[in-house]
C-alpha cells in the first residue's frame, strides 16, 4: 500500500493510523519511488518512445517485470518477517513522481495520493529549514547555515517547493487515473476536518477489512490533542496540526508565487475563492 505525497503533507500521521488499523508492516521512506521517478520524470522529449531509454515504452513489458522483482526483493530484505498475509504500508514523501513506474510493476498494489495545500506544505517546510528547525538540524553541520540562509530567501524557497508539488502530485494523479488496483485520493484538509469520516471513506476505497470500532479507536489514539505539548510548535516536527496557516506564515507575494508555480492542478484542487 503506497502513500504518495510531498513532504509535510501528513503522511506520518496517515501511515501510523493505517499501520495500527491493519497490524501492518511499514517500509519507511525507502526512496524506491524517487529512484525510478528521477529518471522517468526527467525523460527528455521523445525519450519515452525510444527503446534505448531504460524506462521507454517499447521495453515497458521488460522493465515492468524488472521493477516488480526489484521492489519485492528489497521490500522483503527490509522486512524479512513479512508474510503473504501481511499488509506493507510504504510511505514515500517526495516520491510521487515514481508512481507511474512502481504502479506499472505492481498493479495489484493499493495506492493513496495524499494532497496538502502547497502553501501550507511550503510554509511548514520553510519553518523546518530555518535556523534551529527540525529539518535544518538533520542536515550535516556544515550545511545548516547555508540552508537556513536559503530558507530566509523565502520567495525562492516557496517557489521551488511549489514546483516540486506540481511535478509530484501531477505525476501521481496521472498514475492513479490508469491504475487498475484499489486507489484513493485524500486531501489533508479533509483528513483534518473529519478524520473518522475521511478514514472510513479511504478504507472503503481501498477495500480494507476494518471495523467501525477500530476506526474510532485509531482516530482517537493519533489525534493532535494526544501529541505531547513539548513536541509541538514552531521549529518542531509536529508544528501546527491545522489547515490554512499559510495565511499567517506567508506574505501575499509568497502565496502568489506558490499558486503561480503550482499551476492549474492547484487551481483545480484549491480554487481561488479559498484564498
Amino acid at each position: 500500500m503506497w502513500i504518495f505525497c510531498t513532504s509535510r503533507s501528513g503522511s506520518s500521521w496517515l501511515r501510523a493510523m493505517l499501520a495500527d488499523l491493519l497490524g501492518a508492516k511499514v517500509w519507511e521512506e525507502p526512496k524506491v519511488c524517487q529512484l525510478f521517478g528521477v529518471v522517468y520524470s526527467g525523460a527528455q522529449e521523445g525519450q519515452l518512445g525510444s527503446k534505448d531509454f531504460v524506462l521507454g515504452d517499447p521495453t515497458r513489458r521488460v522493465w515492468r517485470e524488472a521493477v516488480r522483482d526489484f521492489v519485492l526483493a528489497t521490500a522483503r530484505g527490509a522486512n524479512p518477517d513479512l508474510t503473504p498475509d501481511d499488509y506493507l504500508v510504504v510511505k514515500e514523501p517526495d516520491g510521487a513522481n515514481g508512481a507511474p513506474v512502481v504502479l506499472a510493476g505492481l498493479p495489484e498494489s493499493r495506492a493513496v495520493l495524499l494532497v496538502r495545500d502547497p502553501r501550507d506544505a511550503a510554509a511548514s517546510a520553510l519553518d523546518g529549514m530555518r535556523r534551529g528547525g527540525w529539518m535544518n538540524r538533520k542536515l550535516d553541520e556544515d550545511r545548516r547555515e547555508e540552508t537556513a540562509r536559503k530558507a530566509d530567501r523565502a520567495g525562492r524557497f516557496v517557489t521551488r517547493r511549489a514546483e516540486v508539488w506540481r511535478r509530484q502530485i501531477g505525476a501521481a494523479s496521472a498514475a492513479l487515473d490508469v491504475h487498475p488496483g484499489r486507489k484513493s485520493t485524500l486531501l489533508y484538509e479533509d483528513l483534518l476536518a473529519d478524520t473518522l469520516g475521511a478514514m472510513r471513506s479511504l478504507c472503503r476505497d481501498l477495500d480494507l477489512p476494518v471495523s467501525e470500532g477500530d476506526l474510532a479507536r485509531v482516530v482517537e489514539r493519533y489525534a493532535w490533542k494526544n501529541v505531547p505539548a513539548s513536541e509541538k510548535g514552531n521549529g518542531k516536527f509536529y508544528r501546527r496540526g491545522s489547515a490554512g496557516g499559510w495565511r499567517e506564515d506567508l506574505t501575499g507575494r509568497q502565496a502568489s508565487l506558490v499558486r503561480q508555480a503550482a499551476g492549474p492542478l492547484m487551481d483545480r484542487l484549491y480554487p481561488r475563492e479559498d484564498d
